[in-house]
């Protein structure tokens, strides 16, 4: 096969043949996919996301009719004027059904089956088809690719089985401490995860759980509800109300779970958080605040304002803020470190390496380069991720603030420690950075 040469943006001349260039076409290829299916994910999310916050603050909004009046005879409980985009609106809501079913009617039901549809292609694309990177940290748990596929996989099942069985059982009618039990699952889920899987990945299927009951619930419940009020009115039957009811509690619950799934989705980006030692706990405290949030708006919506929800959401997320805050740099002594390993393996100390930048390049070439550099050589990676090339001594200047976070504070890179960096060499990192990253 012909070679193809090729200009890195460094300017270094890169040659390519044969299997590197099928390879990197492959990675590419992967990457679009990554791009255009992570799109369509926040596409459908945010329809799905809109129509559950607009519906739910619908509820809380609409006035009932007048005692006698026309809408009460027809059986509307509510309604309410809205002026948007230039119109005006006046949405009816019925106690259970109107007396005659519309020819059109319009359900709300696509936009939650595309976004989890979308989200669980994110999860092959993303963790699944690159497991030995993104979701196995052997430090954390000696898994193989498939037992952490299953892990993944089991807990998308469990928690919606557990979830939907809580709902149908009697604890089902006590909402308060059906949602307490709930969250201590979710707590509980986060806490195994974070001890079998890569934070990162312990982070994306609790919230990927979630998700699953959420569309569990339109799918299972919700939907299905809908579809016997509609039959039982072309059959010129009463609808029995109790369908509206289980799908309005579907619809509340789903509504409460959004901002914590939100914070999930976004999770990857800060390594902060899932990288702590007691990551599941800064879950567990967020998903709370979330929570807490979003009940103050539901209450709100209702013409009940109090405070005591957000002052508690916000104080959570302040908690965990410092908390997890970066404590002030001690500069180490890694060439003692070093000179103590040399000591015990019978060599001399005398080579042992200095915090300059030629032996940080070094270590940098060795264990982050594969992937951050212009022509990434690690399996799964077109590009150097979040654009961070680390090839030359200037880039690593530039980028030194990152490189001791991620490298040294929150031992998040290299990804489940692939290429092996010692604590030495993130000591010696993270004296260099002490020093002023010289």
């Amino acid at each position: 096969m012909t070679p193809i040469v090729c200009r890195a943006r460094s300017g270094k001349r890169v040659t390519i043949v044969g299997e590197d260039m099928d390879a990197l076409l492959v990675s590419y290829g992967v990457e679009w996919l990554n791009l255009l299916v992570r799109w369509l994910h926040l596409i459908t999310g945010i329809a799905w996301i809109g129509a559950s916050f607009y519906f739910v603050w619908l509820d809380n909004s609409i006035r009932p009719p007048k005692p006698g009046s026309d809408l009460a005879k027809r059986g509307v409980s509510g309604e309410l004027w809205a002026v948007h985009g230039g119109g005006f609106y006046n949405p009816q809501k019925y106690l259970v059904a109107p007396a005659e079913l519309p020819e059109e009617l319009h359900w709300f039901k696509w936009e939650a089956y595309a976004t989890w549809l979308s989200g669980f292609a994110m999860l092959f694309i993303v963790y699944y088809f690159n497991a030995s990177a993104m979701m196995i940290n052997k430090d954390v748990a000696d898994l193989n690719t498939w037992q952490a596929i299953g892990v993944g996989l089991g807990t998308l099942v469990v928690g919606w089985t557990v979830y939907d069985v809580l709902c149908r059982s009697p604890l089902g009618k006590r909402e308060g401490l059906l949602g307490i039990i709930m969250y201590l699952f979710i707590v509980a889920a986060a806490y195994v995860l974070t001890h079998l899987l890569s934070g990162r990945a312990a982070y994306i299927h609790v919230g990927a759980m979630i998700g699953t009951m959420m569309v569990g619930n339109v799918l299972m419940v919700i939907i299905p509800g809908q579809r016997k009020l509609v039959e039982a009115m072309r059959a010129g039957k009463s609808p029995d109300p109790i369908y509206g009811k289980k799908a309005k509690q579907r619809s509340v619950h789903n509504n409460y779970f959004t901002l914590p799934v939100l914070f999930i989705m976004i999770s990857n980006h800060y390594g902060m958080t899932y990288n702590h030692a007691y990551s599941w706990l800064i879950l567990a405290a967020i998903i709370a605040a979330g929570a807490l949030i979003r009940h103050f708006f539901n209450l709100r919506h209702a013409g009940r304002v109090s405070l005591g929800y957000p002052i508690a959401g916000v104080a959570l997320l302040l908690a965990v803020a410092i908390a997890i805050a970066p404590r002030p740099i001690q500069p180490v002594a890694p060439v003692a470190a070093v000179a103590k390993a040399d000591a015990a393996a019978g060599t001399t100390a005398a080579a042992a390496p200095t915090a300059d930048i030629a032996h940080i390049q070094e270590i940098i070439s060795q264990r982050c380069a594969s992937c951050h550099s212009a022509q990434p050589t690690q399996p799964g990676f077109a590009t150097a991720p979040a654009g961070m090339i680390l090839q030359t001594s200037d880039q690593i200047r530039q980028h030194a603030d990152k490189i001791y976070q991620q490298a040294v504070q929150l031992k998040a890179m290299p990804l489940a420690n692939m290429t092996h960096i010692t604590d030495e060499e993130r000591a010696l990192i993270g004296t260099w950075y002490a020093a002023g990253a010289k």
